[in-house]
Order: structure tokens, then sequence, then C-alpha cells
């Protein structure tokens, strides 16, 4: 059996193009998840996702790594799948339904300065004044594009709001801390171990609400729906942002959730015809800005010259 996570020699367009098509789908995760609780309880969509997603995950790792974990991981496996999957999902379907899709994108910027804060604690990463003014261009930029005035305060949307930034740190400190299993253990069978503890405990809690489903009363928009949430932003895209992780650092995937509102702003423009005011275009340049900016690292042994901007990898 194959063990350990070797990162590898990737090159770094490979990474950034990865991040970007997870931000492209992912940005309609909102809209589709906003759209389907109509008809089925945000339960019901949490322990689908994660039912259907773990046994795939479990036979792809099996298939791709041929690798058990070694009893001294599943701790952090576990960990892992507290973090990313049970705490992460069960607080963002709920929180979606308390609040609304515009107050969930604006919260969304801060899963970079929360991962960049729990790496410092962690010592994961190493403080740099680079990667602090890339996260805060970034994230500024995400802010100007998604326009925070819109933001709505009140008892109807509190509960929810306080869910969804609870949401955005669990994932943030999911990122962080798959660093020393990635060491260890391959991306997919990491991914799929955390899907097996998180999803464990997603679907207990979960599961009188599916067992109620009535399927027959679902309209065809709803199982379109549910298969894009769980083939594209569940599988694909933990499995992308995984790899990342493991070949770059967690600050760095962690910010290109900033891209979201860019990109959806870009795929209303080219298919929707819909212009692009002044706040999209400041707020895409800044994000584009910081994205760059974390990027950037030295050449070995350049001294003080800066080098070619590259990927933290």
């Amino acid at each position: 059996m194959r063990q350990g996570g070797q990162r590898g020699i990737t090159a770094p367009w490979r990474v950034h193009l990865g991040l970007v098509f997870v931000q492209l789908t992912f940005g309609g995760f909102h809209v589709v998840s906003k759209a389907i609780l109509s008809e089925l309880h945000p339960l019901t969509v949490a322990g689908l996702r994660v039912m259907v997603a773990a046994p795939v995950l479990l036979a792809l790792a099996w298939a791709m790594d041929r690798t058990w974990p070694r009893w001294r991981d599943l701790p952090r496996l576990a960990l892992l799948g507290l973090l990313g999957v049970f705490t992460n999902q069960l607080l963002y379907i709920l929180g979606l339904n308390h609040t609304t899709a515009t107050n969930a994108a604006i919260l969304m910027p801060s899963i970079p300065v929360f991962a960049l804060a729990v790496a410092l604690v962690l010592r994961v990463e190493n403080p740099s004044l680079l990667r602090f003014a890339g996260i805060a261009l970034a994230v500024a930029g995400a802010l100007v594009m998604l326009e925070p005035t819109r933001f709505r305060l009140g008892d109807a949307t509190l509960q929810g709001n306080i869910m969804i930034l609870a949401n955005c740190f669990s994932f943030a400190a999911f990122l962080v801390f798959q660093g020393p299993v990635l060491r260890r253990l391959p991306v997919t069978t990491v991914i799929a171990w955390s899907f097996l503890f998180g999803g464990l405990g997603l679907s207990l809690v979960s599961w009188p609400y599916v067992a109620d489903m009535g399927p027959s009363t679902l309209s065809a928009g709803v199982w379109v729906g549910l298969a894009y949430i769980i083939l594209i932003p569940t599988i694909l895209n933990y499995i992308i942002n995984t790899w990342a992780v493991a070949r770059s650092t967690p600050s760095l995937v962690a910010t290109y959730t900033t891209l979201q509102p860019l990109c959806s702003g870009t795929l209303a423009w080219l298919f929707l015809s819909e212009s692009l005011a002044w706040p999209q275009l400041v707020g895409g340049v800044l994000i584009v800005a910081g994205l760059y900016v974390i990027s950037w690292r030295r050449r070995p042994g350049a001294g003080s010259t800066p080098g070619l901007p590259n990927p933290e990898f």
C-alpha cells in the first residue's frame, strides 16, 4: 500500500487554475442552495450531501491511493471531519436558511482573515507583511464588489449571520489543520476519511429529515440542484482545495474565496449581458492585486531583491 502525502512538483499555474475553478463553481452554490431550500429542509440537504459524497470519496481514495490511515492519524482526520464537514456544512445550510444569500456572500471574505489568524497562532505560517497586505487587498476588493451597505441586520437575520460567520471560521481552521496530515497521507485519502468521520455525525443529525423527504414530491429542478451541490461544490471542490493546500499555503487557498463575487459578476456580464459598474471593476482589481501580492516570494539567495511573482510553493 502506498503511504505518504508527498507534494510533488506542480506548476504554479495549475494550482491557481484549480482554485479559480473552485470559486467559479462554488459561486453558484449560494444561489442553488437557497433555491432548493424552498422545497427541502436544510438538514435534508446537508444529510444528502454527506450520505452520497462520503461513499464516493472513499471509493475514489481506495482506487487512487490504496492507503489506510495509521491509528495516530485518525484523531486528526476526525478533527478535520468535525471542522470541515460536520460543523462547516451544518452551520452553512442552517445559517443560509435564517439569513439572506447576500448576507452570506458578504460574510464569506472573513475566511482568509480567520485562516491567517489560526495559521499564525499555530505557527503553520510565518508572519509576512506581503501576506497581510495581500489578504487585506483581496478582502477589501470583495467587500467593495459586494457592497456591505446591503448587509441586513436585525432579529430576522441575526441567528443566520452568526451561523455563517462560525461556518467561515470552521472552514478556515479546516484548511489550516490539513497541513500536518497532508505530509503523511494522500489528498483523496485525507478528504475521504474526513467525510467519513464528519459525515457519520451529520447523517445521524439529519436522518429523520432525509427519511421524510418524499422523493416523488420534489421537482426536477431540485434534483438537478442536489446533483450539482453533491458532485461539484462537495466532492470535486473539496478535493481540489485540499490538493491546493498541499501544494501552497492555507492562507492562499482561503484568500481565493474572495474571488467568488468577481466570478459571479464576470459570468453575469458574459452570459446575462449585465453591465459592470465601478464597484465591480474596482473590487476586481483589488482582489486580483491581493492574490498577486500574497503569491509573491523572494528568489532563493536573492538577498533583499524581490524575485518574480510566484505562488508560495
